[in-house]
């Protein structure tokens, strides 16, 4: 009996884990998606990634936001329209997926935990 029940626990774990899959591939998907729009609105100025220098002098890279304050608290101002920053900063407005998938991205490459 014990094959049985272990034949029976891979089952339920299987089972349980093709409900996770999916939660996990949506989010690979948005942090994906992100990534994509900080490459096409703020590149030119930003370090996006997890290394390497801002090509801006006054713009900081991503990956520092988080020492700052909660990368999360950006949600606002990326839907209504970033208008500060570096003082040559165009204004971006993105609808909610964007933002959300703009957060994830930012979350993920972060140096150090957003603060409290």
């Amino acid at each position: 009996m014990p094959g049985r029940l272990g034949l029976q626990g891979f089952a339920l774990a299987a089972f349980l884990l093709s409900f996770a899959a999916p939660a996990v591939a949506v989010e690979k998907d948005m942090t994906a998606k992100g990534e994509v729009l900080v490459k096409e609105n703020c590149a030119r100025c930003h370090a996006i990634g997890k290394e390497g220098d801002s090509p801006h002098e006054d713009a900081p890279p991503f990956r520092t936001l988080s020492s700052k304050y909660p990368v999360g608290d950006l949600a606002e101002s990326l839907a209504e329209g970033i208008v500060s920053g570096h003082p040559d900063m165009p204004i971006f407005a993105f609808n909610a997926h964007d933002v959300e998938a703009i957060i994830q991205y930012l979350e993920s490459i972060q140096d150090s935990p957003s603060p409290r």
